[in-house]
């Protein structure tokens, strides 16, 4: 929820006030998240494109050491702004990503995540995930950070192929993510691993001694990514000159399939088109929470939020850098740039694009009557389930989560 560029907006006022209308507006989806950004990486890898920044990019105002304290000022103005339109239930799902949450001292992100308890409170069984690095993160610091109330960690490992993490511009030792992943659970947390496939010089048997290692390890959820080359990173410089090639489409579906394929017989299940779990317990309910709707909070440089009802919802954009962010606190005013407002074409245009993506499908009621008619003939195509289907769910095959995109613009249409 981090991107580089941010779109344009309207104004936010300057406390932060969401339109009056949404203190009457029934929620999309039950549950209430809260999303913190830390925009802190050691190294800047060449394909990332997210809000982050080295220690050599940032000047004063925007300090490592004051980070929880300025993040948990957010936490307190949100608590205000949602609790003037009836919002802000007992949080059900924390996520910390970046960046490289885990460069902050353990007791840091226990203060940020006292804040997110005060104002809140935690609901029963809450999932609280950090993002990590296998190189940012030892066996006192995953104790501790269990300690404050964490439950989760997902591992950025990428690959496990030395010359694709050098292409990818990651500092860390493959053979450090089986210790990682130890010490972890001896620490009483659960254990997601992140995977990319598609860069530049991976080979088909690169991207499977990265599943196998995977595999390998039983852990209970895996997220794998097709790389983007995106504009304004060193990596799209790099493809721009020629230096690198550019990923190949029909090279990324063929990762996909043997993902699904290796995955698969490691007894994880799809659950959304680039993650698996080994149950329905194990699959990140804070990204199930983005796909199905729910209010959301994003604390921290260029996080985004959104609180959604009935056929309208809002969301809204904090300023990128970290100084303007701190200064806009310190002055005690939002630090949102700006925010727009949805209507009813444009959020079931999202519903439809972020619930098809889920193994549990959209409900083809949703849809007007030409795309429902569309549904047979994708089922026809083999990229919808036919059984879902006469259920009234849109459910994507294999091939269809490789097209997912034409799905979409199908029931669109």
């Amino acid at each position: 929820m981090t991107p580089s560029a941010l779109p344009d907006g309207e104004p936010v006022p300057d406390d932060g006030a969401l339109p009056a209308w949404v203190a009457d507006a029934p929620s999309v989806a039950p549950g209430f998240a809260v999303y913190v950004h830390v925009p802190f990486c050691r190294v800047r890898c060449g394909y990332c494109d997210f809000n982050t920044y080295t220690s050599a990019e940032l000047g004063g105002g925007a300090s490592q050491v004051a980070y929880a304290q300025t993040a948990a000022s957010e936490i307190e103005l949100a608590r205000r702004v949602l609790a003037d339109v009836g919002r802000g239930e007992p949080v059900s799902t924390v996520f910390f990503g970046g960046g490289t949450p885990t460069l902050l001292p353990p007791a840091d992100l226990a203060t940020i995540l006292a804040a997110v308890e005060d104002a809140w409170g935690l609901a029963p069984g809450a999932e609280v995930t950090t993002e990590a690095n296998p190189d940012s993160v030892t066996p006192a610091s995953l104790a501790a950070l269990a300690a404050a109330g964490f439950t989760r960690v997902s591992f950025g490992v990428q690959s496990v192929v030395p010359h694709v993490l050098a292409t990818l511009d990651r500092t860390h030792d493959p053979d450090r993510v089986p210790d990682v992943v130890g010490w972890a659970r001896d620490a009483g947390l659960a254990v997601s691993l992140d995977l990319i496939y598609g860069t530049p010089g991976e080979s088909l048997d690169d991207w499977r001694r990265s599943l196998d290692a995977v595999a390998g390890l039983a852990v209970d959820h895996v997220s794998a990514y097709a790389l983007v080359v995106e504009e304004g990173t060193r990596m799209g410089a790099q493809v721009r000159r020629g230096l690198l090639p550019a990923p190949d489409p029909d090279d990324e579906a063929a990762k996909y399939e043997l993902a699904d394929e290796v995955l698969s017989a490691a007894g994880l299940t799809w659950y959304e088109v680039s993650n698996w779990a080994r149950t329905d317990a194990d699959a990140c309910r804070h990204n199930l929470g983005y796909w199905r709707g729910v209010d959301w909070w994003g604390v921290g440089p260029g996080a985004h939020s959104h609180v959604g009802g009935g056929d309208r919802a809002v969301r809204w954009w904090n300023v990128k850098h970290p100084r303007a962010y701190a200064d806009r606190l310190a002055a005690g005013r939002s630090p949102a740039a700006a925010r727009e407002v949805l209507g009813g074409d444009e959020v079931r245009l999202e519903r439809v694009l972020l619930a098809v993506r889920l193994r549990e499908g959209l409900d083809v009621q949703l849809l007007g009557d030409a795309p429902r008619h569309a549904v047979a003939g994708l089922v026809a195509d083999g990229l919808l389930d036919g059984v879902a289907a006469i259920r009234g769910r849109a459910v994507l095959t294999r091939r269809g989560r490789l097209l997912a995109d034409t799905v979409v613009r199908a029931l669109t249409d």
